[in-house]
């Protein structure tokens, strides 16, 4: 029995054994992470300069920017050095710092969903209070508490995994380090049992975040389908169908990895259903949250003319 910090590496799941398909996941991995770069860096830059984009939906859509851009550069730039090079290492110490980091940013990102609906919920249900409860200082204070949410989630979890003993080896059947792959590594029967306490009341924690992002959509579409005009019923849900079609692939296909039964689970199983909750969202929420914002739009339009403008002069 070693405990975990005396262990100098881990091992990630490999995408492929062959050569040409190791390189094939370097390039998909490349251009996934090079659109969310991109999507990311124009809603930010874009929000950022704009004027007209200070509302309240486009200052959370630029924290849930930043939190995508976090999650994409912690799990991805090691997955393409190890297909680049054909090596599955990991050391302890960017274990941890991974770990650490994706819990972060994933954590403060469904926070900032969480707000985002309630955002949504106010504008459609309650617009003439939209003003009163989601004012500046109330806003500023709702990101805080995601960040804040996030940070504390990311400081007590890792922090007690990586303090476990680990008697099954360091092989983790993951392509980055999280945390309930590095725990089943663990041999300490109680130190397992207070760790999955902290991970239930987390994971408690976000279903009832998405117990109140269900009951707000339902109060949301019963209040499109009372609109008179047909025009502003497509409008509306075309606003809301596209966020909670994410939300719900990414919670999914979550809770399809952590919770399936051994006798489904395999190597590429596992990758393609990580992937689709870890590393494609970031890469498709700017084009999600882009397409029915008319505003950002045009000023993601107007900013790219003029830096062509200027790179032309």
């Amino acid at each position: 029995m070693a405990n975990s910090s005396s262990m100098g590496q881990f091992l990630l799941l490999a995408f492929s054994d062959r050569r040409e398909l190791q390189l094939l996941h370097f390039w998909l991995f490349l251009g996934i992470s090079l659109a969310a770069l991109l999507g990311n860096g124009l809603i930010l830059s874009a929000v950022a300069c704009d004027q007209h984009l200070h509302t309240p939906r486009d200052f959370f859509l630029l924290h849930l920017s930043l939190t995508d851009l976090g999650c994409i550069c912690t799990t991805v730039p090691k997955a393409m050095h190890n297909s680049l090079w054909g090596t599955r290492t990991i050391s302890y110490t960017g274990c941890a710092a991974q770990a650490f980091f994706f819990l972060f940013f994933i954590s403060a990102e469904f926070s900032l969903l969480t707000i985002m609906c309630y955002d949504r919920y106010v504008a459609i249900c309650k617009p003439l209070h939209y003003g009163t409860l989601l004012g500046s200082r109330a806003c500023a204070h709702m990101a805080a508490a995601a960040w804040a949410s996030g940070f504390l989630t990311a400081l007590l979890l890792p922090a007690k995994t990586f303090s476990l003993p680990l008697c099954q080896g360091n092989a983790l059947g993951q392509f980055f380090c999280e945390l309930p792959h590095i725990l089943k590594l663990s041999c300490s029967y109680s130190g397992y049992l207070r760790e999955l306490g902290l991970i239930v009341v987390n994971v408690c924690l976000a279903l009832g975040c998405f117990i109140f992002m269900i009951f707000s959509y339902v109060q949301i579409f019963r209040a499109v389908l009372r609109i008179p005009s047909q025009q502003g019923r497509h409008k509306a849900f075309s606003t809301c169908l596209p966020y909670l079609a994410m939300v719900s692939i990414v919670i999914s296909t979550a809770a399809f990895a952590h919770l399936k039964p051994p006798s489904i689970s395999s190597p590429s199983l596992d990758l393609t259903v990580s992937v689709l909750y870890s590393v494609v969202p970031p890469a498709l929420n700017p084009l999600i949250y882009s397409l029915r914002n008319q505003n950002l739009r045009d000023a993601i339009r107007k900013m790219m003319t003029g830096c062509f403008s200027r790179a032309i002069n």
